[in-house]
């Protein structure tokens, strides 16, 4: 059956999709997703051919006593005509009740052929199912009929003592609500199914539905949820993405996802469940500093984390690439790492920012950063950052050949990458080719001048330059920057510096400021003119941002740079 989707708010031509037996509906909190599925409800049950209607959401079934039309409670009440039950009853009560009446019901007329004489057996039933279904879920628990009530037990309790449903889990009773009621769903119907996650501990719940899934192959499933990791699992769902409701005209504003398969799983979330612009960063999004430290930089961007730089580019371009379908700006960070100027501006030249220090540990110990944290915890700003300057100097003088070895792998990896990754018209081109590479790349000129140039950033105290090439992630730690801030340790330090943000706290300003000056964003740090470290530093700093201005056609990079008369409110300044 294909379904005809309820208006739009533009006035263009609504959407038809299917047939298929998954339709999901997502969008944020408050964005008409209930009132786009109760219509598309009433337009499945009016249309020219029309098909059942049946309605399933555990948090009305299990707590609210109301009744809800075309749902277990119509079966109920045809079951017992004007019965009324105790106020406090719940769907899901009536739904124990249904299921142990069709048993009775079951056992009494085979009963009655047996005692006539007929030959019969008992019939499976819709709790026989339950039951089946319920102790795979629930391998350690038993389901038991006992003077016409469900009772339960556990294997490692007592079975002489069984309870009654009413001391079961949330999660418990709303897998049995689930099962039972999507069997009493009529044939052929289309089942609406309200928040399907609820409840249910993500690990458990696309392993359940795609049993009930299974288990109902007559009936078609419309799934309304607001949980992307639900709808990510219908992999072959038609999506549709409500973004807005327009009660005055009784309009939707949405759009039908692309399929599931032509996109990565981070790029579909994002733009399902945002109404923010999108910045894919990389890191875990639990524990990573990147996952805590951006989303309070950029407050008005919905931070997404994809684990890998690669993943941040390739979902950061695909995003862009359908800019058309969501109209949401996208915009991705990696580290620096070993990445030289031309590597750099290619990435910025795509929309992926590219601070000027090596790793996202360096942006911590940024010199306004430092001093911010310093006179945050009353202490003199200027003592502690020439402390940490120095013993940070002093770390990358010792690991000076070290370093200068890593970025010459790096270089090396990528001009081997480019160069071989050439077209050849037979094998002995190919050979020849290589046979030559070795040369060329000069691997130890190449080292040498890595060395030269950071023998001279030591020689001259340029800690802007060190930050930049320096990968050490011990190195926050082993500066002492917590202990001379009077913090415990880097995790203390790390934390002040995110309630600093959190909190809009002194110093919260200048942290946002140096950041933003870090990425190219704006401005460079303002002038600190207490001591001549900070005077010396703005007057680099302005220079560069000269030199930036002056070289916009050469750097592409630059050019991407927020437009500061569209997204000032992103990075208020005093």
């Amino acid at each position: 059956m294909a379904i005809h989707l309820p208006n739009r708010i533009d006035g263009s031509e609504t959407p038809v999709i299917g047939p298929g037996r998954q339709t999901v509906i997502v969008g944020a909190n408050g964005a008409g997703k209930t009132r786009f599925a109760q219509r598309l409800a009433a337009d499945v049950a009016a249309a020219p051919d029309p098909r059942p209607v049946f309605n399933v959401s555990a948090l009305r079934g299990l707590y609210d006593p109301r009744r809800v039309p075309d749902s277990v409670d119509s079966l109920y009440d045809a079951v017992q005509p004007g019965y009324q039950s105790e106020p406090t009853a719940t769907q899901f009560d009536r739904l124990l009740h249904l299921l142990v009446h069709d048993e009775m019901v079951n056992l009494f007329r085979y009963k009655a052929s047996h005692a006539a004489g007929i030959k019969s057996s008992l019939v499976p039933t819709r709790l026989d199912k339950v039951i089946e279904l319920w102790q795979e879920v629930f391998p350690d628990n038993r389901i038991l009929i006992e003077s016409g009530r469900m009772l339960f037990s556990r294997q490692d309790e007592n079975v002489a003592n069984p309870y009654s449903a009413i001391k079961l889990s949330a999660g418990e009773k709303a897998v049995i609500y689930y099962l039972g009621a999507i069997l009493y769903a009529p044939k052929s119907a289309v089942i609406f199914v309200d928040s399907p996650e609820m409840f249910l501990h993500p690990s458990l719940m696309q392993s359940l539905w795609n049993r009930i899934e299974l288990l109902r192959r007559d009936c078609s499933f419309v799934y309304v949820t607001h949980d992307l990791g639900f709808a990510s699992s219908r992999t072959d769902a038609s999506t549709i993405w409500v973004r807005r409701f327009d009660p005055g005209i009784v309009a939707w504003d949405y759009e039908l996802m692309p399929p599931h398969s032509q996109l990565s799983d981070g790029v579909y979330l994002a733009i399902m469940g945002s109404r923010k612009p999108v910045l894919f960063i990389e890191g875990d999004g639990i524990h990573s500093i990147d996952a805590q430290l951006y989303p309070l930089l950029f407050k008005d961007y919905s931070v997404t984390s994809l684990g890998s730089c690669n993943k941040v580019i390739e979902a950061t371009r695909t995003f862009n690439d359908l800019s058309g379908f969501h109209h949401l700006d996208s915009r991705g960070i990696v580290d620096r790492d070993r990445r030289d100027d031309k590597e750099v501006a290619y990435l910025r030249g795509r929309r992926i920012m590219v601070p000027d220090v090596a790793e996202i540990e360096n942006i911590l110990i940024l010199e306004e950063v430092v001093r911010a944290v310093a006179s945050y915890r009353h202490k003199d700003e200027n003592t502690v950052f020439q402390k940490v300057r120095s013993s940070i100097l002093s770390q990358f003088r010792h690991d000076l050949r070290a370093q200068a070895l890593m970025h010459t792998r790096h270089r090396v990896k990528r001009i081997m990458e480019y160069r071989v990754d050439g077209r050849f018209a037979n094998i002995n081109m190919l050979e020849e080719h290589i046979a030559h590479l070795t040369q060329e790349i000069n691997a130890r000129g190449l080292y040498e001048n890595f060395c030269r140039q950071f023998r001279s950033y030591d020689a001259s105290g340029n800690y802007p330059a060190v930050l930049k090439v320096y990968n050490q992630k011990s190195m926050v730690a082993a500066c002492n920057v917590a202990g001379l801030c009077g913090l415990k340790n880097k995790d203390e330090y790390i934390k002040t510096i995110l309630q600093m943000l959190r909190d809009e706290s002194n110093g919260a300003e200048r942290i946002r400021r140096a950041v933003k000056a870090c990425f190219g964003l704006d401005e460079a740090v303002a002038d600190n003119s207490d001591n001549s470290e900070s005077a010396d530093r703005s007057e680099k700093s302005e220079k560069s941002v000269k030199s930036v201005k002056s070289e916009k056609s050469e750097k592409p990079d630059r050019q991407r740079r927020f437009p500061r008369s569209k997204h000032k409110k992103h990075y208020p300044s005093k």
